[in-house]
């Protein structure tokens, strides 16, 4: 069993940086990867970006190249999503899920953080 816990989450004005994080416990990483969604109000939950535990690989959206970067901490079993010139668009919560793929598919993530919220102001 892993348990994730999200952090760094509120609210920033457009153009603004913020950078969650996601505390993982109960199981070492190293055979996972972390993935990042995203759920706005009313709509679907979306793949942000994912990292291999391991190797430090990394796979992201195509439409958040560039904005946003998913680092990893080994020795803290943390995880890290940098997100900067931020827009409204991307107002939504935020959760980090561990599984055993690289994916971008949420069913292919086995454990899942309560989420975190971002807000992002114009």
């Amino acid at each position: 069993q892993v348990q994730l816990v999200e952090s760094g989450g509120g609210l920033v004005q457009a153009g603004g940086s913020l950078t969650l994080s996601c505390a993982a416990s109960g199981h070492p990483l190293s055979s996972y990867a972390m993935g990042w969604f995203r759920q706005a109000s009313g709509k679907e939950r979306k793949f942000v970006g994912s990292i291999s535990w391991s190797q430090g690989s990394t796979y992201y959206a195509d439409s958040l190249k560039g904005r946003f970067t998913i680092s990893r901490d080994n020795a803290k079993d943390t995880g890290y999503l940098q997100m900067n010139n931020l827009k409204p668009e991307d107002t939504a919560v935020y959760y980090c899920a561990a599984g055993p793929l690289l994916s971008d598919y949420d069913l292919e993530y086995d454990y899942w953080g309560q989420g975190t919220q971002v807000t992002v102001s114009s």
